[in-house]
């Protein structure tokens, strides 16, 4: 079953695929179903999210007419338009047709500040693995003889011209256990790839090394960047170029994130530091810093109920979003000479989500703000921090609406509500409701949950949710569990290694508060999870049977005693522990649910399991073997496996429309029972 394209395991992975095929994809509504999701996932009038480069903004697409996708390019008066006429950069389509290659879109890097030449990542099939091909912005051709890397997990950026920073695959010892580069060489054109200089290189131990080079204008420097585990890592700043001497090391707690923008230090400590809380955001005179000054301006203090959900630059100002019991608010931060002033950016409303989608901090104060909730679409607004005024606070504010996505499914009689359910310790965990207004009895319900890395769950517009499950009379659920960041580091930290228990005993939990508010029934309640969140979903089905109607486990994480063996899986060890540790082991075995499958007990619940055979982040084998083993004892499981789609189980809408139709065939059918 590990065997990833072994010829054996592929003959079992398709008569598992043919019987799922039969029990769920063979009657008519399969296909409305089906073409329903794919039509939203299609629809035209979706926020073209784009990403500055120059005097062009830049957008990735994909619809029924560009399956693969296209990366393209407008111009921000165009951009503005109704129906932005769009100027084709690279077709995938094209490509993969030429050269027989399933590609998939993996991102680019743009050379600033002419923003001609890019590097342009492609994946085979969506797998985390990439190649790099060099490409010209003007000519809109791949670069012949320019750079060009084999697929590995690559880590690769511009230097200038002539020269990038890169990790890649470059032989025994090269390489993490995790699959991640652990040198940083500097690559120079025209020269062989192993050629190029090594200018650090991390322990063995790591889980990878990077660098790169800040293009800031009056501010450019090199960095490297250390990760040791999954929460440690060092920041170094390299000697000028041409100049002696070792990497200087950023002396910042190993665990806290840290990064540098113009003359200013940017740290985030997961634990108390300087006297500051975990979860701060602090700010530093980058030159007094490195000077052995320690005075930092507090941009954020968390309390019980907010936590810092991130942060943007613009030329001159900050923009700072942060969440209230995971509800969205922004600010604009502006330094001066008598410290930081704050302004608040107002039109968020309640339960709802708002990010900065797009700066170009080099340039202006310009930026656009994306906000949306679960019954809300999302809308694209434009402000100007500080009103363009350099050193101003000014008025905030993003007062011109340049996209609206469209409503694509009814809310007519739908709300959001958010509950707190109360944990096997006593803890308060929230969760959003969103369903019927007035109904009058228990009713189909999904709750979906992940509970880990720091990943918070907050509002956010799911068209194919609404389409699939909310028009049909379903209630939809998204629980914020420990593991998470819904309420900052330590409510990560709450489920950590031995401490995962947390996060199982408050999905519980907020499953039991389900029932008891009438919301369901155990019978009606269906559960979903993907990665993590899989892990979760086969905690759920081996720990509480009893709580649940049909559970559904996407790309999910299952063996929690060969998951460091398997593919990325070592990188997980400082979330989960390392099961070639005595001291971990036992509570490895314990939340394990491959090893906790049981014949005798309670039944277990109606599984559907989705995985991919080209993700090379979460080993296919966890799903394969959990299905193989419910089976020999006995329980009802179905299992489905894309030969293509990476970690996201999909490269294109028809596949995701595929495996939503799957899903939420499983669930309506095994939560409300025909009569």
């Amino acid at each position: 079953m590990e065997d990833v394209t072994g010829e054996a395991a592929l003959a079992w992975v398709r008569e598992r695929n043919a019987e799922t095929v039969a029990a769920l994809a063979g009657a008519p509504a399969f296909k409305v179903l089906e073409n329903g999701i794919r039509e939203v996932l299609d629809d035209d009038g979706r926020i073209p999210y784009v990403a500055r480069r120059g005097r062009h903004l830049y957008n990735f697409w994909q619809d029924a007419d560009h399956v693969r996708g296209v990366w393209r390019r407008t111009t921000p008066e165009e951009y503005r338009t109704d129906r932005p006429a769009w100027e084709t950069v690279l077709d995938l389509d094209a490509l993969a047709a030429a050269e027989g290659e399933k590609w998939a879109w993996a991102g680019s890097s743009v050379l600033a500040p002419e923003h001609r030449h890019a590097l342009v990542m492609l994946s085979r099939d969506g797998a985390d693995a990439c190649v790099v091909r060099e490409f010209d912005l003007d000519t809109l051709e791949f670069v012949e003889g320019g750079f060009e890397v084999a697929e590995a997990k690559t880590r690769i950026g511009w230097i200038d011209r002539d020269r990038i920073w890169i990790g890649t695959d470059f032989g025994p010892g090269s390489m993490s256990g995790s699959g991640y580069p652990l040198q940083v060489r500097r690559w120079r054109r025209g020269t062989p790839l192993h050629e190029a200089e090594t200018v650090y290189e991390g322990r063995p131990s790591d889980l990878s090394a990077s660098g790169w080079h800040d293009d800031t204008p009056g501010f450019e420097r090199d960095f490297v960047h250390r990760q040791i585990d999954f929460w440690r890592q060092e920041l170094f700043l390299l000697p000028e170029d041409g100049s002696d001497g070792p990497p200087l090391k950023i002396d910042v707690p190993d665990d806290a994130g840290a990064s540098v923008h113009r003359e200013w230090l940017i740290v985030t400590p997961k634990t108390p530091w300087l006297g500051h809380p975990a979860g701060s955001l602090l700010a530093f005179d980058f030159d007094a810093f490195l000077a052995g000054q320690r005075e930092a301006a507090v941009l954020f203090t968390p309390d019980e109920r907010t936590a810092l959900a991130g942060y943007s630059w613009t030329r001159h100002h900050l923009v700072l979003g942060t969440t209230a019991d995971v509800s969205s608010r922004m600010e604009i931060l502006t330094p001066g000479a008598d410290g930081w002033r704050r302004a608040p950016l107002p039109g968020v409303p309640p339960l709802s989500t708002a990010w900065v989608s797009c700066t170009d901090s080099d340039v202006d104060d310009d930026y656009f703000l994306n906000v949306s909730g679960f019954l809300q679409p999302s809308t694209l607004y434009a402000g100007t921090a500080g009103g363009g005024s350099e050193g101003e606070a000014g008025e905030a504010g993003a007062d011109e609406t340049v996209k609206q996505a469209p409503a694509l499914f009814d809310t007519a009689g739908l709300a959001v509500r958010r509950h707190f359910a109360t944990s096997a310790d006593g803890t308060r965990v929230p969760y959003f409701v969103v369903g019927p207004e007035d109904r009058p009895g228990p009713g189909p319900t999904l709750l979906y949950g992940y509970g880990g890395f720091e990943i918070s769950q907050a509002p956010h517009y799911s068209p194919v949710t609404g389409r699939a499950w909310l028009a049909r009379g379903g209630t939809y659920v998204v629980a914020g569990i420990r593991g998470g960041g819904e309420y900052g580091p330590a409510w990560h930290r709450a489920a950590l290694g031995a401490d995962r228990v947390r996060a199982f005993e408050d999905f519980a939990a907020v499953a039991r508060d389900l029932t008891a508010r009438g919301i369901t029934t155990p019978a009606q309640l269906g559960i979903e999870g993907g990665s993590n969140g899989g892990l979760l979903m086969g905690a759920m089905l081996t720990r509480h049977p009893e709580l649940f109607g049909a559970v559904v486990a996407h790309v999910p994480l299952l063996d929690m005693l060969r998951f460091h063996r398997l593919l990325a899986g070592a990188s997980w060890i400082a979330e989960y522990g390392d099961p070639d540790d005595p001291a971990d082991r036992p509570h490895l075995e314990e939340i394990s649910p491959y090893h906790q499958v049981r014949a005798e007990g309670a039944p277990y619940p109606p599984l559907l399991l989705l995985t991919s055979t080209r993700d090379d982040r979460v080993h296919p084998g966890h799903a394969r073997k959990m299905a193989a083993r419910l089976r020999e004892h006995g329980h009802s499981v179905l299992f489905h496996e894309h030969l293509g789609g990476g970690h996201a189980g999909a490269t294109d809408h028809g596949q995701t429309a595929f495996n939503e139709a799957l899903v939420h065939t499983f669930l309506w059918e095994r939560l409300t029972p025909r009569r």
